[in-house]
């Protein structure tokens, strides 16, 4: 992929055409424009555009046509029915799509002002490890539990698939045991090490998270993956087959552990709630929030990460219906070996090192006093 950050000109079929091999040579000069690119866009009245390092940037040419999206998205789904189906009915579908030798992409194709827009995520081919993510080595110690739940939170672009894809290769690296995935769409190709890999896709293999987890259960897994807990079915069903002595690891959005719990018992009715909430407690295991902030030297962004290991004293308040973050600073008081290392001191660790600069660190800070005081601290040591 070339350094340099000099726009090129990615040539385009004329509208009406379709062509595969056009729109792979597309792709992959959009590649080669520049580094570190994470997202390809493609939008009607815009020229293709490439996420690189935080900064959006436009290819030299003309402006696609809804034509140009329209062909672009039928070359990415291809024969792929329930993605089409789920296009026509919903206005939105995931797929993935690879480029051999060169990339896989996650890939979201909607409907907006009638024309089709295109959002393509670079995964990259070879499976990240704990190392190569920046984040704790202490993770390695989720991925060694042998049942429960374990989710990874933070907003969207903050790498909670490259986190659970590191864990799940631990296992497969340390486990002689059999681990069924269903991904919306499957990202890393996990190969066979001493685990045995099963990978489901959303529509394409199983038509729901809900039936590919009853399913799972007939299967019999050790370690079951679910990309993200969508909505009410999905969760109450992690929460069976954590119950039933499964090891249990999916994502959420939100934004730290506390809201990811609240937004997990949401799902249900208020009649339902408390129930749920001991179901939770009693189930989840860790919670893993992370962001990814934009480094101070430019080069790339790089993870700050919150641990959340639900101990006793946390069980309690989560029965109670209390995840509020205070209850969660108190664990972190408690030390690492019990509790949870707090995000703002990761944060300020990053800022004390100069890896990202205080505005920065402000930005992403649950709370900024917070992060203030954990300078301080730091500069008196």
């Amino acid at each position: 992929m070339s350094s340099g950050t000099a726009p090129i000109y990615v040539p385009l079929e004329p509208s009406g055409g379709s062509s595969t091999a056009a729109t792979s040579g597309l792709l992959a000069a959009m590649l080669g424009a520049h580094a570190q690119v994470s997202d390809l866009i493609f939008s009607p009245g815009r020229p293709p555009q490439v996420q690189s390092q935080g900064r959006l940037i436009a290819m030299v040419g003309r402006p696609l046509t809804a034509d140009d999206t329209r062909h672009i998205a039928s070359d990415l789904i291809g024969a792929n029915k329930q993605a089409i189906t789920m296009l026509r009915e919903h206005g939105s579908c995931d797929v993935s799509h690879g480029l051999p030798g060169l990339a896989r992409f996650r890939v979201n194709i909607f409907i907006q002002r009638g024309s089709c827009a295109i959002v393509m995520r670079v995964i990259p081919t070879v499976v990240p490890t704990l190392t190569s993510l920046a984040l704790p080595a202490r993770l390695q110690e989720a991925a060694r539990l042998r049942d429960g739940i374990v989710l990874v939170t933070g907003p969207r672009n903050s790498g909670k698939s490259s986190t659970l894809a590191a864990l799940l290769d631990c296992i497969n690296e340390e486990r002689v045991c059999h681990i069924i995935t269903i991904e919306d769409p499957i990202e890393f190709l996990h190969n066979h090490k001493r685990a045995t890999v099963h990978q489901r896709e959303l529509h394409s293999d199983t038509p729901s998270f809900p039936l590919g987890l009853r399913a799972a259960m007939r299967q019999a897994p050790d370690v079951i993956l679910v990309s993200e807990l969508r909505e009410r079915d999905t969760v109450e069903m992690a929460i069976d087959t954590a119950e039933s002595g499964h090891l249990v690891f999916s994502s959420l959005n939100a934004p730290d552990a506390g809201k990811a719990l609240e937004r997990m018992v949401g799902f249900f009715a208020a009649t339902e709630q408390p129930g749920v909430r001991a179901r939770l407690a009693k189930t989840v295991r860790w919670i893993i929030s992370q962001r990814l902030l934009p480094r101070k030297d430019g080069a790339g962004r790089t993870a700050v990460a919150q641990i959340v290991i639900v101990d006793s004293q946390l069980r309690k308040h989560f029965e109670g219906g209390d995840f509020s973050s205070e209850k969660l600073l108190e664990a972190a008081k408690r030390g690492p070996a019990q509790g949870c290392e707090g995000l703002d001191r990761e944060i300020a660790k990053l800022v004390s090192a100069g890896v990202v600069d205080l505005d920065t660190g402000v930005m992403h800070a649950s709370d900024p006093d917070q992060l203030s005081r954990a300078l301080s601290d730091l500069a008196a040591q």
